[in-house]
């Protein structure tokens, strides 16, 4: 089979496409024929620098495809089965870029008949999103139509993949959604994926404007850049709401004022799904799973999602668009499954 494979932490360059032996499926695990790939910016971070325990790492996290084989305990009806895949890749070396990848079968979702290019979308960002808006003390622990009724939820970033899956979810939650962006045009996405209303933070006074809205505040912020948003979140808060933090956009540092967060009982919680609880992540495959199945999430310029697709060949211009910022979600197409 056809791979991406680095055997060095660096820059793309590392990445090479390289002929590899298809992998036979372990006890719990299945084969999945890949159809796409999808690219984080975490599988740029892992290449740069997270530790190789194999000596060698296909990247990619979430990816869809087609169940090819099983392993020892794994019921054989899973074959021929369309899935998404998450979290393929961490702490193992079977990653989604590739012509076919192995992992433990409980990361093997099935798709329905939904494309594989949205089942390469979901993974890391929604289940992230997910997360984010489960995780204030006054939030539902699961998502479905109606868990957010009567909920203000900002999403600080509405452009970028993890924003744009927090607006799908929340407004799927029948929460009101604010988003932040920083022009028109990612105002245009923000708007595509559902938000109810959206705030350009370079001409608009975000404070004053969310404030309007939701007088009282807002119950969850998804936030993207701490470091530079930390102002504006402490004062459009409500009374117990919650900062989710997932990303360190704008500077790995925060400072955060003691008083004015402690008078109303305010949570900072910082996600990062790969090492989040089990139970948390558990929920978020089931509640995505029903949200797909209920068409609830969509993928595309027209839910505020660009689309921008590579070859295998290519993978190093897909990790370098990632790595530059690029507005939506990159794909590796990785066969014609």
């Amino acid at each position: 089979m056809k791979a991406i494979v680095y055997e060095r932490n660096g820059d793309p360059s590392v990445l090479e496409l390289v002929d590899r032996p298809v992998p036979e499926p372990g006890p719990g695990e299945v084969l999945v024929r890949m159809a796409v790939s999808g690219v984080n910016p975490t599988d740029w971070k892992a290449r740069r620098q997270w530790p190789l325990p194999a000596g060698w790492q296909i990247p990619g996290q979430d990816g869809a495809g087609v169940v090819e084989a099983v392993g020892e305990g794994v019921d054989q009806i899973l074959i021929g089965s369309r899935v998404w895949l998450w979290e393929a890749a961490w702490q193992r070396p079977w990653g989604t870029a590739a012509e076919y990848t192995v992992v433990p079968v409980r990361h093997a979702i099935r798709l329905g008949s939904a494309s594989f290019d949205l089942g390469a979308c979901l993974g890391i960002p929604f289940m992230t999103a997910h997360r984010c808006l489960t995780a204030g003390e006054y939030m539902p622990s699961r998502l479905h139509a109606g868990a957010l009724g009567g909920h203000v939820v900002l999403v600080q970033g509405g452009a970028g993949a993890v924003g744009n899956a927090a607006i799908q979810l929340a407004r799927w939650a029948d929460a009101c959604v604010i988003a932040t962006v920083s022009s028109p045009e990612k105002a245009q996405l923000a708007a595509a994926a559902g938000a109810s209303h959206v705030i350009n933070y370079r001409e608009q006074d975000v404070v004053k404007e969310v404030r309007k809205i939701a007088p009282d505040g807002v119950h969850t912020i998804v936030e993207v850049s701490a470091a530079r948003n930390a102002a504006t979140d402490v004062q459009v808060l409500m009374n117990g709401g919650a900062v989710c933090v997932y990303a360190d956009d704008g500077g790995p540092e925060v400072t955060l004022p003691i008083r004015p967060l402690m008078v109303p009982n305010a949570r900072w919680q910082f996600v990062l799904i790969y090492t989040a609880p089990k139970a948390a992540k558990a929920q978020a495959v089931v509640d995505l799973q029903a949200a797909v199945n209920q068409n609830a999430i969509r993928v595309g310029e027209e839910a505020g999602l660009p689309l921008h697709h590579h070859r295998l060949t290519s993978a190093q211009g897909a990790h370098e668009a990632v790595e530059a910022g690029a507005v939506g979600k990159v794909l590796i197409t990785t066969s014609e499954t």
